[in-house]
């Protein structure tokens, strides 16, 4: 299973959850509410649903048995709820509707959880952050970037812990940009130069670029061109936002630019050469190593704006569990995210290190078996994500619709002035349903 699953999961799952408003957990007393247990002195059991593979799930075992060699009293037990994100999701949906019946802890991105948190069922964890003995005392002395923290902060609350975390890069075939006299790209104004240049240069024969997730490339467009945020009052039939469309559909139709379409990921026509440059997750190395066509050189550069999308997994607690297993699983989460953990982690998965200690290591940034640590740094220092809000993923999943349809036609040279009128119709539901 692909590690760089698009935040955009199946509406329907979606829409579950968020229109959950029977389950409200009246009776929980917030995590502020109680004296938080500053020893484990009694064996303790933490249940962790995830959805991770491969790689990732080993890494997260391994982990997890280094913390219980460290926590006697502690015994976390992970529970693998299927292969991908939207298994993840489907049994949340089931818990959610029985509180009984859910983990201690989640991975889980935080739109799935908006309800939930509506309906006080997430433990607000600035107490156990600001905690000196189960936490570090404050959220700077964490070392995790604010912007990674705001990513899983709903409503002003701090209901997650950055976990699996990556942001956008520019892949790049170095053996095509040097036979066609191109150079990387800094901005998306010289993206689109070169992008033009590679496929007149070659014939028509190799794309210039492609974007692997239309939402983020619209919702990064429509922020760090326009100012504008992602939210319900973002109008997909305005002057700007037409600018936006048309930067990629203009590409799209005259030749230079790529939709991955069915084949779903851009590493696809990047690994076979038929297009020279794709901005998508950093987790997107593992599979050019794997399947890069013979003779060709790949490089990686920071994703050519000045602000970048954070994307990924967070893990979030749940108010059913008792005082005892709420400290021991932040002691967890602490564990999880310290510069040891996440050296391991990075190195291990592909994932961005969300402690800021760890990307700056040498060991990190040296690493000879990937060329994304040297870049990260550079690339992260302005985020931005996903603004959670009522009806937020579902309203993303359509910009992402909207944005397939008008490429498609781009790619058939024909007009979609209609359909951006229809896509501001079908968002704008969206946000309203």
């Amino acid at each position: 299973m692909k590690f760089y699953k698009k935040l955009a999961v199946t509406s329907a799952i979606a829409l579950a959850i968020l229109g959950l408003s029977a389950c409200s957990n009246t009776n929980s007393k917030s995590s502020s509410d109680q004296k938080i247990p500053t020893k484990i002195d009694k064996k303790t059991t933490v249940t962790f649903w995830y959805s991770l593979t491969g790689n990732a799930q080993n890494s997260l075992q391994k982990l997890t048995k280094d913390f219980e060699k460290e926590n006697p009293n502690i015994t976390i037990k992970l529970q693998s709820q299927g292969g991908n994100y939207s298994d993840l999701q489907s049994k949340l949906v089931t818990g959610i509707q029985s509180p009984k019946d859910l983990p201690t802890i989640t991975q889980a991105y935080p739109g799935w959880l908006y309800n939930a948190a509506k309906n006080n069922m997430l433990v607000n964890l600035t107490p156990y952050v600001e905690n000196k003995e189960i936490g570090w005392g404050s959220y700077a002395k964490s070392d995790i970037k604010k912007a990674l923290w705001d990513g899983a902060n709903i409503d002003g609350k701090q209901y997650g812990v950055p976990f699996n975390k990556s942001v956008e890069i520019l892949f790049y075939n170095k053996t095509l940009l040097d036979k066609y006299g191109v150079k990387v790209p800094t901005n998306m104004s010289e993206l689109a130069s070169a992008s033009a240049k590679i496929y007149r240069e070659s014939g028509h024969k190799v794309r210039g670029t492609g974007f692997d997730a239309l939402n983020n490339y619209y919702m990064m467009q429509m922020k760090e061109v326009y100012g504008k945020d992602f939210n319900k009052n973002l109008d997909f039939d305005s002057k700007d936002s037409v600018k936006a469309i048309n930067y990629y559909a203009d590409g799209v139709k005259a030749g230079y630019f790529m939709q991955a379409g069915t084949e779903k990921y851009m590493s696809t026509p990047f690994n076979s050469g038929r297009v020279a440059m794709f901005i998508g997750s950093t987790a997107n190395e593992a599979y050019l190593k794997q399947g890069l066509k013979k003779g060709y050189t790949y490089g990686v550069a920071a994703r050519p704006s000045s602000m970048n999308v954070q994307q990924g997994t967070d893990i979030y607690m749940f108010n059913k569990a008792t005082a005892m297993q709420k400290s021991a699983a932040f002691k967890y989460l602490k564990f999880l995210t310290s510069k040891s953990s996440q050296l391991y982690w990075a190195q291990k998965t592909g994932y961005m290190p969300v402690n800021t200690a760890a990307i700056n290591d040498h060991l990190y940034q040296d690493a000879k078996d990937s060329k994304v640590p040297a870049i990260i740094a550079k690339t992260s220092k302005n985020l931005y994500f996903l603004p959670i809000t009522k009806n937020s993923i579902s309203a993303y999943d359509q910009v992402n619709a909207n944005m397939q349809t008008i490429l498609a036609k781009a790619n058939k040279k024909q007009s979609w002035t209609n359909d951006i009128k229809v896509g501001q119709d079908k968002l704008s539901s969206a946000w309203n349903q």
